[in-house]
């Protein structure tokens, strides 16, 4: 995603100044599509901040994907990271890019949306496969909605598994790749009658859309097949799906039916 976004960024003529977080981002990726790179530890601010300020930069978007575990592992904090964190409610996601989001801001920078530069990977509401569920995947899709909104609106996670419209796993900080496998071995221990296995991911109920938007990709189809998942609905207008014509194609080859609800 990060890529995507220098690469359409430059295209269309803006100049793209990158920030990576160490251990989440390889700097030479980034420097063909950029005119500076810099490599700050999570947790300090002030070298973001300052990075961007001396090189005239007042508009910044969040890219990618930082393991929520990495706070309790990788963290190095600055003077600012550590009052900025100790000042936290809690250390929820929502709770933790909003604060980088208002730090930022003190000094006059923006965060537009993470979506920008990526529209085209952001499909409607309908079927976008060959395959359609069947009418029992539909509910399952259904209920499926219900508790994804319900786990994202407590920022949890957005994915949930379901089969025959009960839920089989959670996603927690793991991630939605590692969800999806993990249901898939309850799936393959515990399912006798053969009922489709169904993931649904959701934004948040009122999704920030600068920050930790729904994504998945090829890799998250890989996943599907491997857990033996037929079915996977994602929020439209809200979900961003990269490499979207090869996701597609991929999910015919396996007939898994992708929709957006």
């Amino acid at each position: 995603m990060p890529l995507y976004i220098a690469q359409k960024a430059k295209q269309r003529g803006t100049a793209v100044y990158t920030a990576c977080v160490k251990g989440n981002a390889n700097p030479l990726e980034f420097e063909p599509y950029s005119e500076k790179v810099v490599e700050f530890k999570m947790g300090q601010l002030n070298k973001g901040i300052n990075f961007f300020k001396e090189n005239g930069v007042s508009q910044v978007l969040m890219a990618g994907r930082v393991k929520h575990t990495a706070i309790f592992t990788n963290i190095m904090p600055d003077l600012r990271g550590a009052k900025m964190l100790a000042g936290l409610r809690d250390m929820k996601t929502e709770t933790i890019l909003s604060a980088v989001i208002k730090e930022f801001g003190k000094d006059g920078i923006e965060f537009i949306s993470s979506a920008s530069f990526l529209e085209d990977f952001m499909p409607p509401a309908g079927v976008l496969t060959k395959r359609a569920p069947t009418e029992e995947e539909q509910q399952s899709v259904d209920f499926g909605v219900k508790a994804a909104k319900a786990l994202s609106g407590l920022d949890i996670g957005l994915t949930v598994v379901v089969a025959d419209r009960a839920v089989v796993a959670l996603e927690g900080m793991e991630g939605t790749d590692a969800c999806i496998l993990r249901a898939g071995e309850l799936y393959k221990k515990s399912n006798k009658t053969k009922h489709s296995l169904v993931v649904v991911k959701a934004a948040r109920p009122n999704q920030d859309m600068r920050f930790d938007l729904p994504i998945i990709g090829k890799g998250t189809i890989d996943s599907l097949i491997t857990a033996g998942v037929k079915v996977l609905s994602v929020e439209s207008g809200k979900t961003l799906i990269l490499d979207l014509p090869e996701v597609i194609e991929m999910a015919d080859k396996n007939k898994i039916a992708l929709t957006a609800f």
